[in-house]
């Protein structure tokens, strides 16, 4: 089961309606650097926690939102946290860390339910 649901996810980044995914996390993480890898994967990771919780929630009928809905939060996502990154006047370093922590969670639980509706289809 854990292996069908790895191929399911490992397809639909890879897939073409998956980019949202990748622009999320490359319009969090375009305020650090390389040497900043650590903070970008805990990044990545609290959004994937995020994206988990939603799509297990979706999956056991226990939260349902319209696809029309989510369709439409998506893209407001990755374009909040791309302004959000431009418009930052508070540049200290551990403050822009924490605040993409908790928008990774959340914008997670977002796209977790983009991700469910993939699945019912």
């Amino acid at each position: 089961m854990f292996n069908t649901y790895l191929e399911l996810g490992i397809n639909h980044i890879l897939d073409i309606e998956g980019y949202d995914h990748i622009l999320f996390i490359i319009a969090l993480c375009a305020v650090f650097g390389i040497k900043d890898w650590k903070k970008i994967l805990i990044l990545a990771t609290a959004f994937t926690i995020g994206h988990s919780i939603t799509l297990a929630l979706a999956a056991l009928d226990l939260v349902k939102f319209p696809a029309k809905v989510i369709e439409i939060l998506i893209p407001i996502t990755i374009i909040i946290t791309a302004i959000t990154n431009i418009l930052r006047s508070d540049r200290k370093e551990g403050k822009i860390f924490q605040n993409g922590i908790i928008i990774c969670r959340s914008f997670g639980l977002i796209h977790g339910l983009g991700f469910s509706t993939f699945l019912e289809h």
